[in-house]
Formats: C-alpha cells, sequence, structure tokens
C-alpha cells in the first residue's frame, strides 16, 4: 500500500521538458510591455524635451498650471518670460511648458 502510494507520486517518464520554453512566456509578457508602454513613453519623452529646447520668442505656450500665453523673453537659459492675455508677465521654467500652439 506505501509502495503503491510513492510511485503515484512520483514523476512519469523522468520528462523536465526545455528551461528556454518555460521561460517564453516572461520574455514574450517584456516584449509586450516594452513595446506597448516603454517604447512610447520615451518617444514622447524626447519629443516633449525636443519642444522645450527650440522655445523661441513670440511662441504661445500652454504651462502644466494651464496658462496660455506668448513668450516675450528669455533669462538664463532656464526661465521664459510668459506674457498672458491680461497683459501679465510671468516667470515660468521653461520645463513647465507642455505646448506650443500653432500661431
Amino acid at each position: 500500500m506505501i509502495a503503491n502510494i510513492l510511485l503515484m507520486s512520483a514523476p512519469a517518464g523522468g520528462e523536465s521538458g526545455n528551461p528556454i520554453l518555460s521561460f517564453l512566456p516572461i520574455i514574450l509578457m517584456f516584449g509586450v510591455f516594452y513595446f506597448l508602454l516603454i517604447r512610447p513613453q520615451s518617444k514622447r519623452q524626447k519629443e516633449a524635451e525636443k519642444m522645450r529646447t527650440e522655445l523661441q520668442k513670440g511662441d504661445h505656450v500652454v504651462t502644466t498650471g494651464g496658462i496660455h500665453g506668448t513668450i516675450e523673453g528669455m533669462k538664463d537659459n532656464d526661465v521664459l518670460l510668459i506674457k498672458t492675455a491680461t497683459d501679465t508677465k510671468l516667470h515660468v521654467s521653461r520645463s513647465a511648458v507642455t505646448a506650443v500652439k500653432p500661431k
């Protein structure tokens, strides 16, 4: 009786399978995450950085706070002087600009 229980719990055939096939689902999931999440996000970050480096005087911009205005000048390399519709001038960090509106 005990011998039958031990034989039933032992693996049948002695085959252990290919170790590469056992990692295939993990590799496929990483590939899907890369092409659907990581790659598009890094592409958007590069485009945003390029847009921020190409800002010029006279560009109509939108900041992260939702302020719409026109670039009146640049102070140093990181601070922009933005003029709003009410003729208010604001000093805004270059990294706060999220979009450039068409003229």
